[in-house]
């Protein structure tokens, strides 16, 4: 499949019009359409329907156009990399990863501090899920993975490096009016009859766990497709939800959080692969180090390495 049809594609739904996608992209309307049936050919599914003002992607047009903005953004960064290189204007790119709630605050913040004590680097930030990010580690997509042990927790191979940076309390994000809204910490069971809301395995299975254990049952009964919808839903008074502990201070300002008795946690790691490290690798991971050291909320830090280790 070619990029540029790809980028067809994600332009229409951007804009909701065939003819507006053609004038933005130099094309006539007629080419996007016979690029767009080409790729529904390929695929072997409709990935566009027509509404009163336009059109919208089918929910396969959906899953699509989420994937193919990744790819396009992969291209873009590779284009910029080897002009980068050809130029001679900068230094290999440090490709960095972070589960979303991590992406969110603290690992913005320790780049921000690398960035103001060693000088410009060319970056890039990938959110993702651990083990996912675990994988690209691993295939040398990425130079740092900022991840979480929740279930299914992390895999240990040879090839990675692995250093404990802190534990994360998770708390129970509410909306404003919530009875509890402004209380200190809560048993599970005063959340009993409440309906939750979750966006991956993983931390559905820290709540079933948590409620298991006090004798409770907790209702998951709406699926989010990421952490920005999960706490849309929270705000919007459909549900209550579970999130990590450091994502709190970067929560929007129409809900609130209350923390739990004896809360589930998770461990939070880096990954960074044993051969070829990035020179600018082990500088950040003190910077991450000390952004959990200072970290509101939820996150307990310790020093050591899980694996008995000092950090690097």
């Amino acid at each position: 499949m070619e990029l540029t049809v790809w980028r067809a594609f994600v332009t229409v739904c951007r804009l909701g019009s065939l003819s507006a996608a053609a004038d933005e992209l130099g094309h006539t309307q007629s080419a996007v359409s016979r690029q767009i049936a080409g790729l529904e050919r390929e695929l072997g599914v409709p990935l566009l329907e027509r509404h009163a003002r336009g059109v919208r992607p089918t929910p396969a047009g959906e899953v699509f156009r989420r994937h193919a903005l990744l790819a396009l953004d992969e291209a873009d960064r590779a284009v910029r990399a080897v002009r980068d290189a050809r130029d001679g204007s900068l230094g290999r790119p440090l490709a960095v990863g972070a589960t979303p709630s991590l992406a969110a605050g603290i690992v913005p913040a320790a780049i921000r501090r690398l960035l103001d004590a060693a000088g410009p680097i060319p970056w890039s930030l990938l959110p993702g899920l651990s083990t996912r990010l675990h994988d690209r580690v691993i295939a040398g997509d990425l130079d740092v993975a900022v991840v979480t042990d929740a279930p299914p927790g992390l895999p240990t191979d040879p090839r990675v490096e692995r250093w404990f940076l802190g534990m994360d309390d998770m708390v129970v994000v509410l909306p404003i009016g919530h009875p509890l809204a402004g209380n200190g910490p809560v048993r599970i069971r005063a959340l009993a009859g409440e309906t939750w809301v979750e966006d991956n395995d993983g931390s559905a299975a820290l709540l079933r766990q948590h409620a298991a254990r006090a004798g409770v049952t907790a209702r998951i009964d709406l699926t989010a497709a990421d952490l920005v919808g999960k706490v849309a839903l929270v705000a919007t008074g459909h549900a209550i939800a579970l999130v990590p502990g450091v994502l709190a201070s970067a929560l929007r300002a129409d809900v609130t959080t209350v923390a739990l008795v004896d809360p589930p946690t998770r461990g939070i790691y880096t990954l960074t692969p044993r051969r070829d490290p990035h020179p600018s690798a082990a500088p950040l991971l003190e910077e991450l180090a000390t952004a959990f050291d200072s970290a509101p909320g939820g996150v307990r830090t310790r020093r050591a390495a899980d694996d008995g280790g000092g950090r690097p």
